[in-house]
């Protein structure tokens, strides 16, 4: 590979962790439209394990808008953090891509008064569509996870959640 070659790929290579944080931040800035936009349009292949698998982003897209923006009495009941790390992202061509990352997932859940702690691996892939990289296929399998309740003096605050507008 030339310079400009490896120039190019180091440059898609960090375009794709972009796009990984910002499914990310969508997902725990209850985002659902970020959400979307960070798959292709039509057909991408989502397998979350017991939350389900499904062959276009909108099935997704609908649960993830009842879970993360549920309310009870004007207060959202449903807190998500989400830490991807250990990207391991390879070319496969100029426009495909294959990605595996670790996530370290935090739920606090107010309707049950619980802190649901998992771990686990993507597996994804990605295409260049309009000059942006999009995930055509994610999946994901956990590896182990904890459910725990809440104690009685657990206080929560909610802040502002605002969607990270895509570059």
């Amino acid at each position: 590979m030339d310079m400009e070659q490896r120039l190019a790929a180091l440059e898609a290579i960090e375009e794709i962790k972009a796009l990984k944080h910002r499914y990310w931040r969508a997902c725990d800035g209850k985002d659902p439209q970020g959400f979307r936009d960070c798959f292709i349009q039509r057909g991408a292949v989502i397998d979350y394990g017991p939350m389900g698998a499904f062959d276009d982003v909108e099935p997704m897209a609908e649960i993830f808008t009842q879970v993360a923006l549920a309310k009870v009495d004007g207060k959202h009941v449903i807190f998500d953090m989400h830490h991807g790390m250990h990207p391991d992202i390879t070319l496969l061509s100029p426009t495909t891509a294959r990605g595996r990352w670790t996530l370290r997932f935090r739920q606090v859940n107010l309707r049950e008064g619980t802190e649901y702690l998992k771990t686990g691996e993507y597996d994804d892939e990605y295409v260049l569509v309009d000059g942006q990289w999009k995930m055509s296929a994610c999946r994901f399998t956990d590896t182990w996870s904890m459910t725990r309740a809440l104690d009685e003096s657990a206080q929560i605050t909610e802040g502002e959640f605002m969607a990270v507008p895509a570059p």
